[in-house]
């Protein structure tokens, strides 16, 4: 499409950062169609390499400029007509990661999270996320993963980010189930039901003695997990783990880390690893209380 070598792609990756390849699994790189577009594009009306990449990232970045334009001036076929756009040129998990969730957070620093065009934003990217986790293809791979849900509510910004966290473990062949770390009561049952392969406490909000009881229940159910942390990390105050990973914020990023834990952990140091070592946690297992 471009007319040029593979070694001359790979050093405009390592000067410019553009194209920006996804990896397989065997380290190959991935290029997005919309991004060679729009290059081979800017390209042809005769520009220099470094111009050509800056007018190609403003063409795809106007897809942003749209949703956040749609979602200020409470539109939604608009914003679903952007999200559609978006994903003409990408993939879905580089549709949210670069269109859907940087349009939030931009106007979550123009409006703030506690004001009603907030919620109106993040209702509705919050639907269009569980609309895009239901036209999933079904699960391929045997694995099942178990989010407890430590945010305040779906209004809460890392809300968004678990959501798009759950819809790529299930793009990607798990399953997925999401569960607020508020309610215990029955846990042992759906942790018997979904038979976990890993356990990811996300989001901050919620006290270290509320995620204690949860991940105690959680244990009790299944044993030993492998177990990670996902947006669980607060500016002031770092979680205590042991044999707990801590993810990247990124969804797409930590996503391909947990599944990458999951299919390592056959004899490995998870293999007993507890679930969090903090001291809400190791007390209620020295009182072994049932909640």
């Amino acid at each position: 499409m471009l007319n040029v070598s593979p070694n001359t792609l790979r050093a405009w990756e390592r000067r410019f950062g553009y194209p920006k390849p996804q990896r397989s699994a065997g380290r190959h790189r991935l290029y997005t169609h919309g991004e060679v577009s729009a290059l081979r594009d800017a390209l042809q009306q005769g520009l220099s390499i470094s111009s050509a990449v800056s007018r190609a990232r403003e063409a795809l970045s106007a897809d942003t400029h749209t949703l956040v334009g749609a979602l200020a001036a409470f539109e939604c076929d608009r914003a679903d007509a952007a999200m559609e756009s978006a994903l003409a040129l990408r993939s879905v998990e580089r549709s949210v990661e670069e269109v859907l969730l940087p349009s939030l957070d931009e106007l979550a620093a123009r409006q703030g999270t506690d004001s009603a065009p907030w919620a109106f934003a993040a209702r509705w990217a919050d639907g269009w996320l569980r609309r895009a986790q239901r036209l999933a293809p079904p699960p391929v791979r045997p694995l099942a993963i178990l989010v407890g849900d430590a945010t305040r509510n779906e209004l809460d910004p890392d809300s968004l980010g678990i959501r798009a966290f759950e819809l790529f473990i299930v793009r990607a062949g798990a399953r997925a189930m999401t569960l607020p770390v508020a309610g215990v009561s029955g846990l042992g049952e759906v942790v018997e039901a979904l038979s976990p392969d890993a356990v990811v406490i996300a989001g901050s909000h919620l006290a270290d003695d509320d995620v204690a009881r949860w991940a105690y229940s959680v244990r009790s159910a299944s044993g030993a997990l492998a177990v990670a942390l996902f947006r669980r990390v607060q500016h002031d105050r770092q979680i205590r783990t042991t044999g707990a990973r801590v993810l990247p914020d990124e969804p797409f990023a930590a996503h391909r880390q947990l599944l990458a834990l999951v299919d390592e952990r056959g004899g490995s140091e998870y293999e007993h690893a507890t679930v969090l070592a903090m001291p809400a946690l190791e007390e209620i297992e020295r009182r072994e209380v049932g909640w």
